[in-house]
């Protein structure tokens, strides 16, 4: 690829790039695939599936910035040319196969070719967090994601997933606000820390002694506006409760 190729668009910054209680981030957001890394021998289909992106992710991010007028910085390209959610050494950042499909264009790749995946596509996802969470200075990061209610022919009877790594603290949160939800929450599903899903919270957050959390939604609830609108609002009240805690506005200098 040569080498002067203008910088693609990794990573979206919406919303005011001053001091707010929380940052949003959805790392999954999108399925495009510019067209310089071509289609990695998938088919339409492949590419537009869950494989990809997270559907519907993006769309209950935005709706939880409005309700909590918070900052948001978002994915641009499939996770299938590099998963900003995983750190470079990792097997599934530049995955080969996702769930029952193979990637043909990740198979085989050079230390070179993985190489230009981190620096076209992770380093500056990650640059424009570190300039998000330097301008916002949140109390709390949430990051968005949403999963396949089917995974491996297997039905995932979970409908929302609280996770967390080693700092508990808006999860425990969180998950006392939503006990009485009219959905199936979670703790730790459908994926933990053991499935390596927290680096985003890792690099970004826990790093800077800010609480944060992953919310995992099944994609079912998700596919129409009006149930993104309707779990944006039940997400946004339960994260408005949280940031109302007279202790949470400690919580970003621990």
């Amino acid at each position: 690829m040569p080498q002067d190729q203008t910088a693609i668009a990794a990573a979206t910054f919406e919303g005011a790039a001053a001091p707010a209680p929380v940052l949003l981030v959805c790392e999954h957001a999108s399925c495009d695939f510019p067209e310089e890394f071509g289609d990695l021998g998938l088919s339409d289909e492949v590419r537009q599936s869950h494989v990809a992106w997270d559907p519907g992710a993006l769309a209950l991010s935005r709706q939880l910035a409005a309700a909590l007028q918070a900052p948001l910085v978002f994915g641009q390209v499939s996770r299938l040319l590099y998963d900003c959610n995983r750190p470079p050494e990792a097997q599934d950042a530049i995955p080969a196969k996702s769930e029952i499909y193979e990637i043909p264009g990740n198979m085989g790749l050079s230390d070179e070719a993985k190489a230009e995946r981190v620096s076209r596509i992770y380093d500056p996802f990650c640059a424009a967090m570190d300039k998000a969470l330097e301008d916002v200075q949140p109390a709390m990061m949430v990051t968005v994601h949403s999963f396949t209610p089917v995974y491996f022919g297997a039905k995932r009877d979970v409908e929302i997933g609280i996770l967390h790594d080693e700092d508990t603290r808006l999860a425990d949160a969180l998950l006392e606000e939503l006990a009485g939800a009219p959905h199936k929450v979670e703790r730790n599903q459908p994926y933990g820390p053991q499935d390596g899903v927290t680096h985003s919270l890792k690099r970004h957050a826990m790093s800077r002694g800010i609480a944060n959390v992953m919310l995992e939604i099944r994609n079912d609830l998700l596919n129409r506006p009006e149930l993104v609108v309707r779990m944006g609002g039940l997400l946004s009240g339960a994260l408005g409760r949280v940031m109302s805690r007279p202790d949470v506005r400690d919580w970003g200098r621990n």
